[in-house]
């Protein structure tokens, strides 16, 4: 099977221009200035304290791994989400679907474009990087879990991105719609929490502790929060913990509770959150896809006439 076309075509055409190096060159720039605003940082915390300087380095590695994340989350979905919208403001999108690719093909080619160009940032940084693992002694194996997790944010955000454009047909409108999409994920998904927090709050106030939720249920929306994910691994590096020891009331768990306890507790919470989240992205794809197919819109025009014709 040979490379997708579109993904073969913007790589080529990426590759001739000054515009990725100087995207590479911003890159490096900001992680750069960030790396020694950090390095300054801890180095005046170091004078108040009777620690080693060096053990504090270590820091740096969630301080870069977050930079890189954040500029992830908000470039890599204005890259795909003018994707299929600008086409069709080129007025070369019907032009693109009457080749012989299918409207997966056309998306998933987008969408690889974005991922591919991502990554190539995310490895342009190995060398500040690696600073952390040389000065403060960590893992290297933690290095591999951020390009694990930064591909993951590529391909949700992209994914986002390329949805949104599907539905727009402008490009500034789909750029708008997938933050709207971002702040569902971020912000909504933590109002269930929120929710509980409020309730057992309420419930031990009133002198009902027995009767208090344990809140193993209302967390479940945090598997699909970005935030939450992120939170969650770093704690399993920095600190060997989880955040569900903090979040759940271990208190009147049932049986059914406690098995779910123990699935989510540790790795679980990332091993099933990385599920869900490739998941919704493969279900935004299809969505994607779905939504520029060429016979979807025949489709509906044969069913109207039907329609039509019946009432007659």
């Amino acid at each position: 099977m040979g490379l997708n076309p579109i993904v073969k075509k913007d790589v080529k055409v990426q590759s001739r221009s000054m515009k990725i190096c100087w995207g590479v060159f911003a890159y490096e720039l900001i992680l750069a200035l960030v790396f020694f605003l950090s390095v300054v940082i801890i180095q005046q915390e170091s004078r108040y304290s009777v620690g080693n300087i060096y053990s504090a380095m270590v820091w740096l590695y969630p301080i870069l791994a977050v930079t890189q994340l954040v500029i992830l989350g908000v470039v890599v979905p204005v890259r795909t989400a003018s994707s299929i919208s600008g086409e069709k403001e080129r007025q070369t999108f019907d032009i693109m679907m009457t080749t012989s690719m299918t409207p997966f093909s056309v998306i998933w080619g987008k969408v690889v474009t974005a991922i591919v160009q991502s990554m190539l940032f995310v490895f342009a940084s190995m060398p500040i990087m690696a600073l952390p693992f040389i000065i403060g002694g960590m893992s290297w194996t933690y290095l591999f879990w951020f390009l694990g997790i930064a591909l993951l944010v590529s391909i949700f955000s992209a994914s986002i991105g390329i949805l949104c454009s599907s539905l727009c047909k402008k490009s500034i409108s789909a750029v708008i719609l997938s933050y709207v999409f971002y702040l569902v994920f971020f912000i909504g998904t933590i109002f269930p929490y929120f929710i509980y927090e409020i309730i057992i709050q309420s419930v031990y106030l009133s002198g009902n502790a027995a009767q208090a939720d344990n809140g193993i249920w209302w967390c479940l929306f945090l598997l699909v929060n970005p935030g939450m994910y992120i939170t969650e691994f770093f704690a399993h590096v920095m600190a060997g913990q989880s955040m569900t020891e903090y979040m759940f009331e271990l208190v009147n768990l049932t049986q059914s509770q406690r098995v779910l306890y123990e699935v989510l507790n540790g790795y679980g919470w990332l091993i099933i959150s990385t599920i869900l989240f490739l998941a919704v992205s493969f279900l935004f794809l299809f969505l994607a896809a779905r939504q520029i197919n060429p016979m979807r819109a025949h489709v509906k025009v044969a069913k109207k006439k039907h329609g039509d014709s019946q009432s007659e």
